[in-house]
């Protein structure tokens, strides 16, 4: 039973991999500034953020259960946010473990749309820096500029692994900067041979 559970599993993690990879594809070419004005264009976008917010519901449960959402995404960006609701603590400000959540899923979610399912983003290290109570919803930005893709990329594609830092200013609705986050990233090709 337990090898058919693992079959089912690997089954489980290709489909997500090609998920992603196809939704990937199908957001690169949607206009991120995208209005009603433009309906066609705007039901891409945001369906395109939608089975975004899908793929990482089926990898990590805990994600959406607490609130936590991407907003945009395009090549190179990331924005997340993390709902107050649901995710108070003794003060009524934001839960310190909601900081974290808002802040490590978007460097997985930017990587794999960057560098592709082929890739595995591992967090290695995460720190965050607590500037005041946040009693509102949080939001968070990363971006990795073509270069840094690209050192990434050449590092994973010589060697099997890469690592590279993002920083984030994690943000409250009135646009105050309430937390820092620096987080430290490895990444590994998936089935990597080194060559002699």
């Amino acid at each position: 039973m337990i090898p058919l559970q693992r079959q089912h599993w690997s089954s489980f993690m290709a489909l997500i991999d090609n998920l992603i990879g196809a939704t990937g594809s199908f957001i690169a070419g949607t206009d991120s500034q995208a209005t009603l004005a433009s309906p066609l264009e705007w039901l891409k976008k945001t369906g395109g953020y939608a089975a975004v917010n899908r793929i990482i519901g089926f990898s990590i449960p805990f994600a959406p259960r607490n609130g936590f959402s991407v907003e945009e995404i395009k090549p190179g960006y990331v924005r997340a946010r993390i709902k107050l609701k649901g995710n108070k603590n003794h003060f009524g400000s934001l839960y310190a473990g909601a900081y974290f959540l808002v802040a490590e899923i978007p460097g997985g979610v930017l990587t794999l749309f960057d560098l592709g399912p082929a890739y595995t983003p591992i967090l290695k290290e995460m720190t965050l820096q607590f500037l005041q109570p946040a009693n509102s919803d949080v939001t968070v930005e990363f971006s990795l500029t073509k270069q840094d893709v690209a050192s990434i990329l050449a590092d994973a594609d010589a060697t099997g692994r890469a690592k590279f830092s993002l920083e984030g200013q994690l943000r409250d609705e009135q646009g105050n900067h309430v937390a820092t986050s620096i987080a430290h990233y490895r990444v590994r090709k998936k089935g990597f041979k080194q060559t002699a």
